[in-house]
């Protein structure tokens, strides 16, 4: 048996500009980081011969198949005949956090589950050659409506302005701070639960249709990834950054008038009342997790606030997809 594992992330600037609807023709980017947060995903050789399937797949159903064609799980399908196994092996998929709620766990499963498949055959493949698979998976063969920043946060982690020219060419810069700053930088970070759950691709159809009546936007949420790395890695106040963090709220709700709702912009003033800086929906929008960037000291303010929401504790500059047994 082998156990493979990929971290979901938080996206702070440039989500929507991820999307080759639009980065192909304007070039996008993100400001994101990987959080301690993980889909897993075992791999484990079944003696199809003594049975009288071929194949075992469990999340929260399982699938007890000849072939994977017969499978209903489309990603788990797809990923086998994209890596050429049709018979003779089980997969198990848990993960630390549900799907549906911002945090790129779709692909984290993509991800982790072609790292299984790949180590299953005794194949190494790059970190960024894996996130290329999986957004070919997931975009081309699923056929799902999903950015890039996803799969490529899951295959190599850390905290990165990632640039995205085409679906097979991008370029990943490091944020460099100091350990301090580093700590500094995730004390402030403070995330609550909406309580509402939602399929990000359902969200996204109604913005891709928007792209060029939105560039104008987009393309000022892009100029913040780069605003967003010269605060990080420079020496403003924190606070700056959460002041951008507002600032790209605003513009992301402008795209679409799903992206937001009454229930929404409550919760993020309430949140914005407590000492907030700025925040932000994760993910496509329309639900999932909040994020607040506030400095530690209103912590307890806004625990006192959301005390009847989940709230979310992270570690950020997590690692990329890997083998964590075998």
């Amino acid at each position: 048996m082998l156990i493979s594992r990929a971290p979901v992330r938080i996206s702070f600037f440039g989500g929507g500009t991820d999307y080759p609807e639009y980065f192909l023709n304007h070039g996008g980017a993100v400001l994101a980081t990987a959080i301690d947060k993980f889909s897993y995903v075992t791999a484990s050789p079944f003696l199809s011969h003594l049975f009288d399937y071929s194949i075992r797949v469990s999340y929260r159903k399982v699938e007890l198949v000849k072939t994977p064609d017969e499978m209903e799980h489309r990603v788990f399908k797809e990923c086998l005949k994209f890596c050429g196994l049709e018979k003779d092996i089980e997969l198990h998929n848990v993960a630390d956090l549900p799907a549906f709620t911002g945090l790129g766990s779709s692909s984290a499963f993509t991800v982790s589950l072609l790292q299984a498949l790949h180590s299953f055959k005794g194949e190494f493949v790059r970190p960024l050659d894996l996130a290329y698979e999986a957004i070919y998976v997931e975009r081309h063969l699923v056929q799902d409506k999903v950015g890039c920043q996803d799969q490529l946060m899951a295959a190599i982690g850390g905290f990165n302005l990632v640039e995205f020219r085409t679906e097979n060419d991008i370029i990943v810069n490091r944020v460099t701070m100091s350990p301090q700053r580093m700590a500094e930088f995730e004390s402030h970070l403070f995330i609550v639960f909406t309580g509402i759950r939602r399929k990000a691709a359902d969200v996204v159809e109604k913005q891709l249709k928007r792209v060029e009546d939105n560039t104008d936007t987009l393309k000022m949420m892009r100029q913040m990834v780069d605003q967003g790395w010269d605060i990080l890695t420079g020496n403003d106040d924190l606070s700056a950054f959460g002041n951008l963090l507002d600032e790209a709220w605003r513009a992301k709700r402008s795209l679409d008038q799903g992206i937001s709702n009454g229930e929404i912009d409550q919760m993020y003033q309430r949140g914005r009342e407590a000492g907030a800086w700025g925040g932000k929906l994760l993910g496509a929008g329309a639900g999932g997790f909040m994020l607040f960037f506030a400095p530690p000291e209103v912590h307890p303010k806004l625990t006192a606030t959301f005390q009847n929401h989940q709230l979310l504790s992270v570690k950020i500059n997590a690692p990329g997809s890997q083998i964590i047994f075998s």
